[in-house]
């Protein structure tokens, strides 16, 4: 993956009149080129010398790389990766995951959580085409979505489904969410091996293809009889599955008969959270009727906050010595350095993230000259 030199705003400058770049490598992509991938890895090739050696990356250098963030299909709930949707049979997994696709599909936003849209694949793997047309007109009436794609048959995981799925993706160039209802319809291992080894390598499977592409991979699977404390420990199979996931949701009832649930999500970029659903039955829709766990907040900076008073849209650039903007920011409470450097801050949003990256990136530089 090729990544882009960090700099300022072009036309703006850390001294008198100079451009200077924050970071010592060159790279020939901006990061605009990289929103589809997933997972990114070092790309710097280390010389042959008779045999392949290890690809590396400095502190230095991973410090200087700008990444993108992980994208998320819902914000703050599920992102690219590969996620396992968990629970009893028949407790109301297909239903979700359905409703989960249309929303997708269509931009909608799922309860107060912010949708991006784009197409989804849905493998319902256990259900047949009448099935499916009964569920989803009771669920969204005959308000369709030409972006929600479904199939009922497809390859094992040994057998060709990578093939398929890469197929499907490359004729739908905005794909971003796969599902496969269900796990043990594509799975196949070596004779009756189910072990942490042989669940981690399906799982990692899965993965590749999904940070291949960046997109969710989305795979619903059943819970154990064995009830745990830790909900994660109810999904079925080996930690190894979780292991080499990017994440698991896991819906629970009390009783099977219950309209109530408790939906739990565990991520590795992501708050855990717990949701508490309850299942319309005349909809067939789940609703969200809480939450018990709050997603976590970044404090605001001091130093941008203050720089923010400075910049507006009426008043786009400010100008100024180190010194003078420690005069009109003293709430902050650093002490200028380097008196003589003269500063430039220009309002707007730049390639690298928010519209005041470029001078936390000056003011960084600045504390350490």
């Amino acid at each position: 993956m090729s990544q882009k030199e960090k700099t300022t705003v072009s036309g703006s400058s850390v001294s008198a009149d100079v451009k200077q770049p924050l970071c010592k490598n060159n790279y020939d992509k901006s990061i605009a080129d990289m929103q589809r991938q997933g997972n990114l890895q070092a790309t710097n090739c280390p010389e042959k010398s008779g045999q392949e050696g290890l690809e590396t990356v400095s502190m230095s250098q991973l410090y200087d790389t700008v990444y993108p963030p992980k994208i998320p299909v819902v914000e703050n709930l599920l992102y690219n990766g590969m996620y396992f949707f968990a629970g009893a049979p028949k407790v109301g997994k297909s239903f979700f995951v359905a409703q989960l696709g249309y929303h997708v599909s269509m931009g909608l936003s799922l309860w107060d959580y912010p949708v991006h849209k784009g197409t989804v694949l849905y493998l319902a793997l256990e259900d047949d085409y009448g099935r499916l047309q009964k569920r989803l007109s009771k669920m969204f009436g005959m308000e369709s979505s030409e972006a929600f794609h479904f199939a009922t048959k497809s390859k094992t995981l040994n057998g060709g489904l990578e093939e398929q799925l890469n197929q499907f993706v490359k004729e739908h160039k905005d794909a971003r969410l796969v599902i496969i209802d269900t796990f043990q319809k594509v799975r196949e291992v070596n004779g009756d091996k189910y072990g942490y080894a042989n669940d981690y390598e399906i799982v990692a499977k899965l993965k590749q293809f999904s940070d291949t592409h960046g997109i969710c991979l989305l795979v619903v699977h059943h819970t154990r009889k064995m009830e745990s404390s830790d909900s994660m420990e109810m999904i079925s199979g080996s930690t190894g599955l979780l292991g080499a996931a990017d994440g698991a949701f896991t819906l629970l009832k009390e009783k099977r008969t219950d309209n109530k649930a408790v939906l739990e999500v565990v991520g590795r970029d992501q708050q855990d959270q717990k949701l508490y659903l309850n299942f319309s039955r005349e909809l067939c829709l789940w609703e969200l009727t809480k939450k018990e766990t709050e997603l976590w907040k970044q404090p605001p900076d001091p130093i941008l906050e203050a720089i923010a008073k400075l910049v507006t849209v009426e008043l786009p650039v400010w100008n100024g010595t180190a010194s003078e903007l420690l005069t009109v920011t003293a709430e902050v409470g650093y002490a200028a350095k380097c008196p003589d450097k003269k500063a430039e801050y220009q309002h707007g949003t730049t390639a690298f993230g928010t519209q005041h990256q470029v001078c936390k990136q000056s003011w960084a530089q600045w504390k350490n000259d």
